[in-house]
C-alpha cells in the first residue's frame, strides 16, 4: 500500500473521522498530501498538509478509498458517486446493500470502530460485500490495525450485536466508573481521591486482561474463590441483577442498530 494510497474521509472534521485520520498519518499508511477530509462548517486547524473540502464528491473523485464517517441520520442525503471505488462505512446500522446502491459501487465495507480510536485502542469489527478483493481486505485491516485491533466477522448481524458490545467503547467502563465514583463520594470519600482510585482500578483491569492469557470469567472465579471482600461485592452485584442489566443493555443496542438501518 505505502504512501501512494489516496484516502478520503467524509466527516474528517468530526471526532471519529479525525481520530482515524490521525492514526493513518501516525502509521504512515497515507501521506498527508494523499489524505482528503471533508467538513461542514468550519475547517479544523489540524492536518495542515492534507486536503480539506466541503465538497464530498470532490473528495471522492481524488481518493482511492472513501471512509464514510457521518451520523447515520445525516447519511441519506449524502449523494456521493464513487464509481466503483472502495467505500468503508463506520456508521452504525447502515447495511452493505444500502451503501452499495447509494454510492454506486459493489466494493463496500461495514465497520464499527469505537471511541478508543483516539488513543489507538479501538476494537473494530468489520465485514465486506461479496465483491471486495483481497487487496481491499488488506487495506481495511491496515486502517483499523492503526486504530487498535480488528476482526473480520461472519455476518452483518454480528456487527449489529457488536455495535453495543464493542462499539460503545469506553462508555460501559465509564458507566461503571461513574457508579463507583458516586458511591464513594456519597460515603464521604474526597472526589479527587475517589476519581484516582476508580480510574486506577479500570486502567489496571484493562491492562491485566490485555496481558494475561485467561478469560475474564477466570479472573472473576479466582476472586470468588478467595471468599473475601471482592467475592462479597460480586455476589451482591449479581444478586441485584448486574448480569441481566448488561444483557438487556446489549440487546437494546442491537435493536437500535437494526432500526437505524431500516430508517436510512
Amino acid at each position: 500500500m505505502g504512501g501512494s494510497l489516496r484516502i478520503g474521509i467524509v466527516g474528517g472534521g468530526g471526532w471519529l473521522g479525525g481520530s482515524i485520520a490521525a492514526s493513518l498519518l501516525d502509521a504512515a499508511l497515507v501521506q498527508p498530501h494523499d489524505l482528503s477530509l471533508s467538513y461542514r462548517k468550519e475547517q479544523p486547524q489540524r492536518f495542515t498538509g492534507s486536503f480539506w473540502t466541503t465538497d464530498n464528491q470532490h473528495l471522492a473523485d481524488r481518493s482511492d478509498v472513501i471512509i464514510m464517517s457521518v451520523r447515520p441520520a445525516d447519511w441519506p442525503p449524502l449523494l456521493v458517486d464513487v464509481d466503483g471505488k472502495l467505500v468503508i462505512s463506520v456508521m452504525a446500522g447502515v447495511r452493505l446493500g444500502q451503501l452499495a446502491e447509494h454510492h454506486n459501487t459493489k466494493r463496500v465495507m461495514r465497520s464499527l470502530p469505537n471511541a478508543a480510536a483516539e488513543v489507538g485502542k479501538s476494537y473494530t469489527p468489520w465485514i465486506g460485500s461479496a465483491d471486495v478483493t483481497d487487496q481491499d481486505r488488506a487495506i481495511v485491516r491496515a486502517i483499523f490495525d492503526a486504530c487498535g485491533t480488528q476482526d473480520e466477522v461472519a455476518s452483518e448481524s454480528d456487527i449489529d450485536y457488536l455495535t453495543g458490545l464493542s462499539g460503545a467503547g469506553p462508555a460501559f467502563p465509564a458507566l461503571l466508573a461513574a457508579a463507583m465514583m458516586n458511591d464513594a463520594v456519597a460515603r464521604g470519600l474526597g472526589r479527587e481521591i475517589a476519581q484516582r482510585a476508580v480510574t486506577s482500578v479500570l486502567i489496571g483491569a484493562g491492562r491485566l486482561l490485555e496481558r494475561r492469557d485467561e478469560k475474564p470469567a477466570d479472573t472473576v472465579e479466582a476472586f470468588l474463590g478467595y471468599r473475601g471482600t471482592t467475592a462479597a461485592a460480586i455476589e451482591a452485584m449479581r444478586a441485584a441483577g448486574f448480569d441481566a442489566a448488561v444483557a438487556d443493555g446489549l440487546a437494546a443496542a442491537q435493536r437500535k442498530s437494526v432500526s437505524m438501518g431500516e430508517r436510512s
